[in-house]
């Protein structure tokens, strides 16, 4: 169960802004397996002044960053999440925004640092999450 935040300039039409949540969804389904009923996303809009960043940072020629960020359950091994990060390029896109603008971060937890609604730890009593290798 991840949960997505999106922070993007809000220059970008609202119609982009969906497409682009749309393809972050897209890659978490096809790369780590969540259902695709599991989709819980805060897409933010920012004006020119509040996002910044490095035009040139590690060689990459940036214009209109788009940042993500996953939090989500720890215990997936390292090749799935680069391929997640690929596949959130690729899938971006189709939506706009130049590989070179995309940039991702995950940020892992454990099954009890989630509640997702009554007051529960809900993936403590699934006990798995799609995609992780969860250690006794």
């Amino acid at each position: 169960m991840p949960l997505v935040r999106i922070d993007l300039s809000a220059a970008r039409p609202l119609a982009a802004r969906r497409a682009i949540a749309d393809g972050v969804h897209r890659a978490l389904v096809d790369v780590i397996g969540i259902p695709a009923g599991d989709r819980f996303q805060i897409v933010t809009p920012h004006g020119p002044e509040e996002l910044l960043f490095d035009p040139d940072y590690l060689d990459v020629a940036r214009r209109d960053v788009v940042y993500v960020q996953i939090t989500l359950v720890a215990g997936r091994p390292r090749e799935l999440k680069l391929d997640l990060y690929r596949r959130i390029a690729a899938n971006l896109t189709d939506a706009g925004v130049r590989p070179e603008d995309v940039f991702v971060t995950l940020v892992e937890n454990a099954l009890d640092n989630w509640s997702v609604g009554n007051g529960r730890a809900q993936l403590v009593d699934l006990g798995a999450v799609a995609g992780a290798r969860l250690e006794p």
